[in-house]
């Protein structure tokens, strides 16, 4: 493509697809900004104050990220901007900073030097190539924390839905603020009829007519009930003209001693919108045959946070709903993201009350509707059936989220990543191995029980790499393997799985053959990997094992002790056994 050549090669990705634009895709760029429109004013108002800030600071949020991606975005068709999914983030980073009954003008600063710090972070991540951070969630404690996620999205936005307010934090308070409401008879019944006509109007449209902009057929629909029901009057709070114009250029103020929560919060934030950025690129890029560049998608959602963070914004991510939107409506690239921006530009500029009478029970829909998208239930029963190990990870990320809060939630969330990859490598799966008749190679004597061994011989098969949290674990399972009758003369270990020895275990192993050793028996390896050879050689062990005891394959080492010994393949219930079979 002419983008790729030498001339533009330096330029940043959006400037480089400027480059290779082709005039056939400017109908379909200008449309498709049209209709992405329609979705970033009503989304953009219902997140901003989803994260207990103004309404407005959602569309200069939209507007800003959505430049910064056209220019140093790679893909031609994500689409950023503020997130049902980051919105109780960002409140939880505020709220502890915000007196009670704080201004405003507070909040939006310290929302926009989380912004900055957010930009900072995922910039110096793309920098230094750090897209493996994204990660270091998996995917079951994804799902749990996202159910978390939604559920507390779900009952923070139930008293906008009936028309009042309250002022509890975290799921479990929140849930009683809302029940003490509705026992004291707080409930508005307009807004109730609206916010749940609006719930199921967008279900109903997303479900059976998917083409049709659902949010903005209620925002209008919404409006419209406004002026005839005279809503208003009725007790339902609505949105109210909004500022007219665009903020300057502004570096937030805010105190020193913020900074450290805020970092906190940031860190967070990053990660989220890191893994969902990466996650979204893969899937549209495997749809339309473009490449992800998962460090140039880092630094990208860098500038995009840094530049909302600069124009009163917030923190922001890739949006996956959106994106489809932009997708079906034709989108061939970011010039879409563009139009949408110059729209919104113009909607602040010259038609500021276009939204006036647009009632907050509407904005509550749009953000239930999104918390059901983020609820993955199928997956959670998927996991109870296939593991439920994974199963119990998703509930206790699940917990972390509902009972701890949101910011604690994804640092539970990804601890509790990071110790399953630790009880993987600690407690790996091992095994005896078998001859099995008419099946080449040695077996798991768990699958195939009437598998064949050689007296005095036991083949084990350890699953993971030997270091210091399970080399002692290692050495104790062969210790009890040696306690058979007949007494063995060989432990073969199958150790093409064992992909590194630390030097805890290289101590364990050469205590584990001079035990072995005192009672007659030798300790061998098989199919050992030429990396831990060298290293197994390096740490001095083959002063005690004997380099001898070192074969390519399983053939050949099990060939060497039947011509050692005589023995033959026998089913003898008295050879060994492992020692976790029943």
């Amino acid at each position: 493509m002419p983008g790729d050549d030498r001339k533009g090669r330096y330029l940043p990705p959006g400037l480089r697809t400027l480059l290779a634009y082709r005039r056939d895709w400017l109908a379909k760029d200008v449309v498709a900004g049209v209709v992405l429109t329609m979705l970033l004013v009503p989304q953009g108002m219902a997140y901003a104050e989803l994260a207990g800030l103004p309404a407005i600071t959602g569309l200069y949020t939209s507007v800003l990220c959505l430049l910064a991606y056209a220019v140093f975005g790679p893909s031609r068709i994500l689409v950023l901007g503020p997130d049902s999914s980051l919105g109780p983030m960002i409140a939880a980073s505020l709220v502890p900073l915000m007196a009670s009954g704080g201004d405003s003008g507070r909040a939006v600063a310290l929302a926009s030097m989380l912004s900055l710090m957010v930009g900072v972070i995922t910039i110096l991540a793309g920098v230094c190539r750090l897209g493996f951070i994204a990660d270091l969630i998996s995917k079951p404690t994804m799902i749990g924390y996202m159910n978390g996620l939604a559920l507390t999205i779900l009952i923070g936005q139930l008293p906008k839905l009936f028309g009042f307010s309250t002022d509890a934090d975290g799921l479990i308070d929140e849930a009683a603020a809302f029940v003490r409401g509705l026992a004291d008879g707080e409930t508005v019944p307009s807004a109730v009829a609206v916010g749940s006509a609006g719930i199921v109007l967008i279900l109903v449209l997303q479900r059976w007519l998917p083409k049709v902009p659902a949010v903005l057929v209620m925002v209008v629909l919404s409006i419209a009930a406004t002026s005839v029901f005279d809503l208003g009057g009725r007790g339902v709070s609505l949105v109210g003209e909004l500022p007219r114009g665009f903020p300057p250029l502004t570096f937030p103020e805010v105190r020193v001693d913020d900074l450290a929560p805020l970092a906190a919060g940031a860190l967070g934030i990053a990660l989220v919108s890191l893994a969902d950025t990466i996650s979204n690129a893969t899937a549209f890029a495997s749809r339309t045959g473009q490449k992800v560049r998962g460090n140039e998608e880092m630094t990208a959602i860098g500038a995009a946070n840094a530049a909302a963070g600069l124009f009163q914004g917030f923190p922001v991510s890739t949006s996956g709903s959106r994106t489809a939107v932009a997708e079906r409506a034709g989108a061939r690239s970011q010039l879409t993201g563009v139009i949408g921006a110059g729209l919104i530009i113009l909607m602040l500029v010259l038609l500021p009350g276009l939204f006036r009478n647009l009632p907050q029970p509407a904005l509550a829909a749009v953000v239930i509707t999104a918390s059901l998208s983020l609820a993955d239930l199928s997956g959670t029963a998927r996991l109870w059936k296939q593991r439920r190990a994974e199963f119990l990870l998703s509930i206790a990320a699940f917990l972390g989220v509902a009972l701890l809060g949101v910011l604690p939630g994804i640092a539970v969330a990804v601890g509790l990543s990071i110790l399953n990859v630790f009880r993987r490598a600690w407690w790996p799966y091992n095994t005896v191995l078998g001859r099995v008749p008419d099946v080449p190679g040695f077996h798991d004597v768990r699958s195939y029980p009437e598998a064949e061994r050689l007296p005095g011989l036991v083949i084990h098969r350890f699953d993971g790499p030997l270091f210091f949290a399970n080399a002692k674990s290692f050495r104790n399972e062969l210790m009890r393997l040696t306690r058979t009758e007949p007494p063995l003369r060989w432990v073969l270990i199958a150790a093409e799985p064992i992909t590194d020895v630390d030097t805890t275990a290289a101590d364990e192993l050469e205590e584990l053959d001079e035990a072995l050793n005192a009672h007659g028996i030798s300790l061998v390896f098989a199919e050992l990997k030429d990396p831990v050879r060298r290293k197994i050689e390096r740490y001095g062990l083959t002063r005690t094992i004997d380099p001898a005891h070192f074969f390519p394959t399983l053939e050949a080492a099990v060939a060497a002790y039947r011509a050692q010994t005589g023995a033959q393949w026998t089913r003898d219930t008295d050879s060994p056994r492992d020692p976790q079979d029943p």
